[in-house]
């Protein structure tokens, strides 16, 4: 069944509210465009033939797995190292 681009709308903003927390706008989107970046690299680029290499521990895949563990935080910041 296809989610309707209102539920969509509505799942996204409370999703950002939610992870955003105290934290002022102005900050919060250098995170979230930063995750779009890694999010963008890793889908267009992800193929053998790629023009851009990801190197080991750079994809957003590698974030993905940082889900749950206690310093997720710190996971993500060396994964955006290694692309750095």
């Amino acid at each position: 069944m296809a989610i309707k681009k209102s539920e969509l709308y509505s799942s996204l903003w409370k999703s950002c509210d939610e992870l955003r927390g105290g934290m002022d706008a102005s900050q919060y989107k250098d995170y979230v465009l930063t995750l779009l970046f890694v999010k963008y690299v890793s889908d267009k680029y992800a193929d053998a033939d790629g023009l851009v290499v990801i190197p080991r521990g750079g994809s957003f895949q590698d974030m993905v797995e940082s889900k749950g563990k206690g310093d997720i935080g710190d996971r993500i910041n060396k994964t955006i190292a290694v692309l750095a």
